[in-house]
């Protein structure tokens, strides 16, 4: 089963109406974040792709990046509630709600204006080349569990 296509203007709309329904005290069903470092937490994906913010994983961690992360972050399944992440994903100290929020609003729109062909073979941060299948993948299911994670 494929997942929804986040480079649809519909899907991504839903995907934005979704975020718009968040509120600053919106609880999390499970998890240590709080809503506004939760869509912190979202920004780090398209400050990866966007922004020379973070640093790049060296030979050894990008081989054992592909090898061991890879299929669970491009892949169709979906994330567990209370999954591992990232070092570079862990936010730390209070984030501004409607500033968090209306920056990841704009990432999902500028990837979208972008479209799925100008990210097939696009070089990630940490997995290398990837089609635009499991560009599509990773952003959208990383959203999806995030807002069900604040129940929207």
């Amino acid at each position: 089963m494929s997942l929804p296509n986040i480079f649809n203007s519909e899907v991504s709309e839903n995907i934005i109406q979704r975020i718009s329904s968040l509120k600053s005290n919106t609880p999390a069903k499970w998890g240590k974040m709080n809503v506004s470092q939760m869509l912190a937490h979202c920004n780090v994906t398209y400050e990866l792709v966007y922004e020379e913010k973070h640093p790049k994983p060296n030979f050894f961690m990008k081989m054992m990046l592909k090898s061991l992360v890879k299929k669970y972050v491009v892949g169709e399944g979906a994330y567990k509630p209370n999954s591992q992440t990232a070092p570079v994903f862990l936010i730390k100290g209070e984030k501004d709600f409607e500033f968090e929020k209306n920056r990841l609003i704009d990432h999902i729109r500028k990837t979208q204006e972008l479209g799925e062909n100008s990210f097939d073979n696009k070089v990630s941060h940490s997995f290398g080349a990837l089609s635009k299948t499991e560009w599509n993948n990773m952003f959208y299911k990383h959203l999806d569990h995030h807002l069900s994670q604040f129940g929207v």
